[in-house]
């Protein structure tokens, strides 16, 4: 059976299952309660060497292209003429084969270097996939400058700077442009109204409704980036994105309403 190549320990990782509760209602205390053992399958295999990693192993070895155990390089490229680092994916979702893990790698080994972006990070992610909920939710949090996450013990960034926050694993965009390559016209509206200076009569009024909703309002922006200012690596506006997307974004352009 292979191993991990890092901590030569099995592919697998240990679940400990604990019958506790049902011993407390028995009248028997936690700390006598039985604990079994089981295991789930834990194995990245990389296509371009064939070592075996635990996922974690991997993430904690992983800083550069190549394979932390022999150095192989292990990117190919893509059809679209980008890099991709492909594996066979053994966990508890089954098997995949041929996943490209280069992205996850990429994303993990920034936070490693820069452990108080990972708000910032989150908060990007929110935008892509258009979780209007999330990013409210982040916004209601307590300003973090002077708070340790949880997680790592390292000071987050303040909210405001995490609204204006431009991904530099991913062209500079901003939230707001990463909302309109989303096609999210929610999260659009929601960053211009809690991180511009557009005029709020160019707001629908249901927009100012669903704010409401959620406990939302324009705060003072006197000194503040106006998100709509920001550009990508290209010099892109996220009007000039809007422009080269379409759809939704159709009669935006022009207005606006996503550069200042």
């Amino acid at each position: 059976m292979a191993v991990c190549v890092s901590c030569q320990k099995p592919l697998v990782v240990e679940l400990q299952d604990s019958d506790s509760d049902e011993d407390v209602e028995m009248g028997e205390s936690s700390s006598s309660a039985g604990v079994s053992s089981n295991t789930l399958p834990d194995d990245v295999h990389l296509n371009a060497c064939g070592c075996h990693f635990h996922w974690q192993c991997l993430l904690d070895a992983y800083s550069l292209t190549d394979c932390p155990n022999c150095h192989t390089s292990l990117t190919n490229p893509t059809a679209s003429g980008g890099q991709a680092i492909l594996c066979t994916l053994h966990n508890e979702g089954g098997i995949q084969q041929d996943l490209d893990i280069l992205p996850l790698l990429t994303e993990e080994s920034y936070l490693k270097a820069y452990p108080e972006d990972r708000k910032c990070r989150a908060f990007m992610e929110f935008c892509r996939e258009g979780d209007v909920e999330a990013i409210v939710g982040m916004l209601k949090d307590p300003d973090p400058s002077d708070i340790e996450d949880e997680e790592d013990g390292h000071p987050q960034k303040p909210t405001d700077e995490v609204l204006r926050y431009q991904d530099p694993v991913g062209d500079m965009q901003s939230g707001l442009h990463a909302a309109v390559q989303a096609g999210s016209r929610e999260v659009a509206y929601l960053l211009l109204l809690v991180a511009s200076e557009l005029d709020l009569q160019q707001f629908p009024p249901e927009v100012f409704q669903e704010a409401a909703a959620l406990g939302v309002m324009r705060e003072d922006q006197m000194g503040k980036v106006d998100i709509r200012s920001l550009r990508d690596a290209n010099g892109r506006s996220a009007e000039d994105l809007a422009r080269e997307v379409g759809g939704i974004w159709t009669g935006w352009p022009g207005r606006g309403w996503l550069v200042a």
